[in-house]
């Protein structure tokens, strides 16, 4: 049966950029929902200071609990040598956070879809670099994830691999065993196409899954479709929502994750509204993987 982790959706201002809530806070508040996981975020002020790695992990494990999942973004697609080399660098020292933390999934990234860029320079860029980081993921038994990502909060361009098309290219230049997809449903959307479509293409090669959901703030699917998304921002007429009253379909997601015999981490990227929001998305997740994963 799947696992369900949270990420602090809604406190990643304060946790990485103002510094007005503390880890521990996060922790604390985190631990109390009925879930197995916290995912973390490798760009929290804290996590600056590599003695705290150990100190967040005993707090997290005294409660119970584990860290699967670290957060975290390269930008593996720029032009020149020398800044991919400092990116797999940064990477290594992602997998060495995620190493210290227990965890066992890092994710990866492309990189930003820089306008000059082709689509096979961009291609041989982003995987180029990733294997170079593979080998150092798996003396550590850390297994990299590529997500269909929209756009890191600190980027100017939106990711290179964000269209379909594009993600799946990406995706058949590497193969390892410590390697595979983050399948985040609503990030499909933001390029304006089918979550559905996106899994079926990739489902045998998900290990990890992030759960949020979306809901039209005004117009039609059509109309969002019809839209430049991938341009400045998020799409206007998207908002995050509660699981379960959103755009994506979990009954279909769920079906075809346990068709290809996903049990692995879900982590829920959501409770931009508040706590409430968030224990009431966990309800509805438990209760899906309950259905499609009845116990034996």
């Amino acid at each position: 049966m799947p696992k369900l982790a949270v990420f602090p959706k809604a406190f990643m201002n304060a946790l990485c950029n103002d510094g007005t809530m503390r880890v521990a806070e996060w922790i604390e508040l985190a631990v109390k929902l009925d879930v197995q996981g916290l995912e973390w975020y490798a760009g929290f002020l804290e996590m600056k200071d590599k003695k705290n790695w150990s100190v967040f992990r005993q707090m997290v494990e005294d409660h119970g609990k584990e860290i699967p999942m670290m957060c975290c973004s390269p930008d593996f697609t720029h032009p020149d040598l020398a800044f991919r080399q400092k990116e797999i660098e940064k990477q290594k020292n992602w997998i060495d956070m995620t190493y210290a933390l227990g965890g066992t999934y890092c994710r990866v990234l492309s990189g930003q879809r820089r306008p000059e860029l082709t689509l096979d320079e961009g291609v041989k860029y982003a995987a180029e670099s990733i294997n170079a980081c593979l080998p150092y993921a798996e003396e550590r038994n850390i297994t990299l994830i590529i997500e269909n990502h929209y756009k890191d909060d600190f980027w100017e361009f939106p990711e290179f691999a964000q269209k379909m098309d594009v993600f799946c290219k990406l995706l058949d230049s590497l193969h390892h065993p410590h390697f595979g997809v983050n399948y985040d449903p609503s990030n499909t959307f933001l390029a304006g196409e089918d979550p559905l479509e996106l899994l079926y293409r990739v489902s045998d090669r998900v290990v990890t899954m992030h759960a949020s959901d979306r809901y039209l703030k005004e117009g039609t699917i059509e109309d969002l479709r019809n839209e430049e998304l991938g341009a400045v921002g998020y799409a206007k007429r998207l908002s995050h929502g509660e699981i379960g009253q959103g755009l994506n379909d979990y009954d279909a997601i769920f079906t075809e994750l346990k068709r290809v015999g996903f049990d692995n981490w879900i982590s829920i990227e959501d409770g931009v509204d508040g706590m409430d929001q968030l224990e009431r998305s966990v309800a509805f997740l438990n209760k899906k993987i309950a259905e499609h994963w009845p116990a034996q």
